[in-house]
């Protein structure tokens, strides 16, 4: 009996034709988005210029720019192959972050190929040499969340940190609004939001024959997908405890100020003031100095306004009690220690549901890593759970 023949596969589609006509940018100064930054303007060379409608590897197609961070950019482009959105990041040429990034991509992909972990499909993927976190879509950053979209983000997210921490054993160390993704199940919203781009082309700007193309707003779609951990550019792999400066400076935990080992409980950290910021819609730790250096001891006094002293033993440990503390042990920065708590910084909630919300932060926000939960532990919390209770209860 003959064989079947094999189904034949579509074809590869053309790209689009390349805009050819665009609006310049042009309020006073040329520094646009990236270029602002002062190591951009310094090595301008080292990062790669992309245009809208140039092919990249004769597959993947520029169709718009969604962001850019202090070392690379982000677009999204259409694969020509496959037929489908997926987003491509152009890293600075040699940038430590895009080699740490690919080395715990190509980890987690390892990891992925034999786990059946719930969370092993809430990380970013990589297709081949170009990082993709699945259909692209809009980041989290930006504007106030109110619980009730809040709750049903962070059960995937936690989902993605104990998969991250427990299976892969790797500590992101960056947990933070803009480094986690909504993914868009429907790809109609791509298509216009594609469409009305390159309909009403966003301005760029073109100095010393570089090309700075700006980003174009994504709103959150009404029914997204799950949220996506994305951006492993300073992740660590293995079970630690690491030393080192990690975490940007307002979300940095007590080990990283008091000069102590560290392990993936910094992220258990930093997503307790990731989800501050959102709920809120105001930072908890908000002073910059100049500096990251200047600005530790007055990060350690609004830790201690907000959380009381460290314990003894913690600063036992402390390989930099001399910069922080004098020898009969009281605080050198003391004046800077405020009267305040959580709870009077808290806008939204009144009484019991208060109490709630904040014991589930306190949960995260310990002095000793040690004392604060797992996010497999945080998936059980009372007020996380409590919504999806009171759903099924409706449904």
């Amino acid at each position: 009996m003959d064989s079947k023949p094999a189904p034949l596969e579509r074809s590869p589609s053309p790209p689009r034709e390349a805009p050819t006509e665009w609006p310049e940018f042009s309020p006073e100064g040329d520094l646009l988005e990236e270029k602002a930054f002062s190591w951009y303007r310094k090595t301008p060379e080292n990062w790669l210029t992309v245009q809208i409608g140039q092919v990249f590897q004769s597959r993947y197609q520029v169709l718009l720019k969604l962001g850019f961070g202090s070392v690379s950019t982000a677009w999204l482009c259409r694969d020509l192959q496959r037929h489908k959105y997926v987003t491509l990041k152009v890293y600075e040429t040699g940038h430590r972050q895009a080699l740490n990034e690919n080395k715990v991509l190509q980890h987690l992909h390892q990891v992925a190929s034999t786990s059946k972990h719930q969370g092993r499909n809430l990380v970013r993927s990589a297709l081949d040499i170009f990082e993709l976190p699945g259909p692209a879509g809009p980041h989290l950053a930006g504007g106030k969340m109110p619980e009730f979209l809040l709750k049903p983000l962070l059960t995937p997210i936690l989902l993605a940190l104990d998969y991250l921490h427990f299976v892969a054993q790797v500590v992101h160390t960056d947990m933070q609004e803009g480094n986690i993704m909504l993914s868009v199940p429907d790809q109609s919203i791509l298509d216009q939001v594609v469409a009305e781009e390159w309909a009403s082309l966003s301005p760029r700007k073109i100095t010393d024959g570089r090309v700075i193309h700006t980003s174009t707003s994504l709103e959150l779609p009404d029914d997204p997908g799950p949220p996506i951990v994305t951006d492993f550019g300073d992740a660590r792999i293995g079970a630690g405890p690491f030393i080192g400066e990690v975490l940007p400076d307002l979300y940095r935990a007590p080990e990283m100020i008091l000069a102590i080992p560290w392990d993936e409980k910094i992220d258990i950290w930093a997503l307790g003031l990731m989800i501050w910021d959102m709920f809120e819609e105001k930072h908890l730790f908000n002073k910059r100095l100049p500096s990251r250096e200047a600005s530790a001891g007055a990060h350690l006094a609004r830790i201690i306004s907000l959380l009381g002293p460290p314990p003894k033993d913690l600063l036992e440990k402390e390989n930099v009690t001399s910069e922080f503390y004098n020898d009969d042990g009281t605080f050198k920065l003391q004046h800077q220690v405020t009267e305040t708590s959580l709870e009077a910084e808290e806008d939204n909630l009144e009484g019991e549901e208060q109490a709630e919300f904040l014991a589930f932060l306190r949960k995260m926000l310990r002095w000793r890593p040690a004392d604060s939960l797992s996010a497999k532990e945080l998936l059980n919390d009372p007020w996380l759970q409590r919504q999806v209770e009171a759903e099924e209860v409706e449904d």
